[in-house]
């Protein structure tokens, strides 16, 4: 077998770049470093981590574009999009993350009892390997990264060989800010390599962010060694578009949320309901923004939807429509409409009569596809809502936030959204139930997930 492993652009089919999987030896050494270096980072004072953040994070800022044109050629995101992934989301996320370190890392004080000092420190874990996806290469995985270092861990990273460049940009930025050798280091293995270092009881956490099976997988591998697991996985988020919601608004942000990065987003939007009442100028509002959409060659910066990742991600897509069809369901997309366009460039396409026997409505999509039913009242909507084995993301369209919270509470979701959808907030707790995963990442919360608790009970003898 090959060690080498080849970056097929799903822009041409062409070969962006070819690497090499690490040997037995350098996987070895990776985490010998890594073991030995998080006895020395976790004394480092949080101050100390925190200014060497700073210059991973001047790294990024100071190679936005190159590194966002990297994101493009991997992906195929439209390049009027990428740069946003790292100026936007990626700084964001890692600033929020220094700004709640301090008060989310520091001891928890028990209250004073005479003759004992009490208190609970939480130390870092140790060596954090983090798994992360194609999809969105910086902003999944700076969710476990940052924090995890800033928490006292040393960190191995392993990314999709999609974006396999993406892990040594990351290389690359932790260098230039000088940090000490095991502390952040990047390698790129097959999937026999990462199941032989889950059981490596050198390893003490897998952040995982990708599919359902992977996560079983992941959680199979690891659970022989006890390794704890945060897993972030798929979805099948819902919309619940209400008869009193602002329509245009919801229109113009769940077209967006449907079809931003081709649909391949865990928490873009996959099935809508909407109120009978304003059901038909949805439709008709949803159908004639999708047709704005401009699909070719993500290079150019006037195209807003670029091909999927894959040909095999792309036949699947299309499977789930067809078989819609075959159930009933009806194309409000004509074949036509985007012309000259040829697998993995998908049209955006928009489903009706669709009911929840139908893959589309059932399975995880993740490609620029969404179906959209009738709802007559909210219990029907709560009721198809919770009718999915995932729990990642939900929202509702309505000027009555009241009501808003009131169906919330009955939603089974790891997030709740009025008004958005497609967006994570770092200073929420990023988390889903069911299918889509347990553990957390962002928020203050994030980082009891990257520490482990000791209790000090000191007694005082006189």
């Amino acid at each position: 077998m090959s060690n080498n492993f080849e970056i097929i652009s799903p822009i041409d089919g062409a070969v962006y770049a070819e690497r090499s999987y690490a040997t037995g030896s350098e996987i070895r050494d990776a985490l010998f470093h890594a073991n030995k270096a998080k006895e020395d980072w976790k004394k480092v004072p949080l101050a100390g981590r925190i200014i060497k953040i700073r210059k991973v994070i001047d790294y990024f800022k100071a190679n936005v574009d190159q590194m966002a044109l990297e994101i493009t050629q991997q992906m195929g995101r439209p390049i009027a999009y990428t740069p946003f992934e790292i100026k936007g989301g990626f700084v964001e996320r890692a600033e929020t993350m220094i700004a709640l370190a301090e008060e989310a890392l520091k001891n928890i004080q028990i209250p004073e009892k005479e003759g004992f000092t009490r208190y609970i420190k939480k130390e870092p874990l140790g060596v954090v390997m983090v798994l992360a996806p194609w999809n969105y290469p910086y902003l999944t995985s700076v969710n476990a990264i940052i924090p995890a270092i800033l928490a006292g861990n040393t960190v191995i990273l392993k990314h999709a060989d999609q974006t396999a460049i993406c892990a040594e940009r990351y290389q690359a930025a932790f260098d230039e800010a000088g940090f000490p050798k095991g502390v952040f280091q990047s390698i790129h293995m097959n999937h026999d390599q990462v199941a032989a270092v889950l059981h490596d009881k050198m390893v003490d956490y897998i952040a995982f962010t990708g599919s359902e099976q992977g996560g079983k997988a992941i959680s199979i591998a690891a659970a022989n060694a006890f390794m704890p697991v945060g897993l972030e996985l798929g979805g099948k988020d819902p919309a619940y578009v209400c008869a009193d919601a602002p329509l245009h608004y919801a229109i113009e942000n769940l077209v967006d949320g449907a079809f931003f990065n081709s649909g391949q987003s865990c928490c873009g939007i996959e099935r809508i309901y909407v109120d009978a009442k304003v059901y038909d100028d949805f439709i008709d509002g949803f159908v004639n923004l999708t047709k704005k959409y401009k699909v070719g060659n993500p290079l150019l910066p006037t195209t807003t939807l670029g091909p999927l990742v894959r040909k095999k991600n792309a036949q699947e897509v299309l499977k789930q429509i067809e078989e819609a069809e075959k159930k009933g369901a009806k194309k409000l997309i004509a074949n036509d409409f985007f012309p000259s366009q040829q697998i993995p460039y998908l049209n955006p396409q928009v489903l009706i009569n669709v009911d929840h026997t139908m893959m589309a409505m059932q399975q995880e999509t993740f490609g620029p596809c969404i179906g959209i039913m009738r709802v007559e009242n909210e219990q029907e909507a709560i009721s198809l809502m919770n009718d999915s084995k995932y729990g990642l993301t939900a929202s509702i369209w309505t000027t009555d936030q009241e009501k808003a919270v009131r169906i919330g509470e009955d939603i089974e979701t790891g997030t709740w959204f009025m008004n958005r959808c497609d967006y994570l907030d770092p200073e929420l707790a990023w988390t889903g139930i069911k299918n889509s995963g347990h553990g957390v990442t962002l928020s203050s919360l994030g980082y009891d997930h990257l520490t482990r608790l000791k209790s000090f009970h000191l007694k005082t003898i006189k």
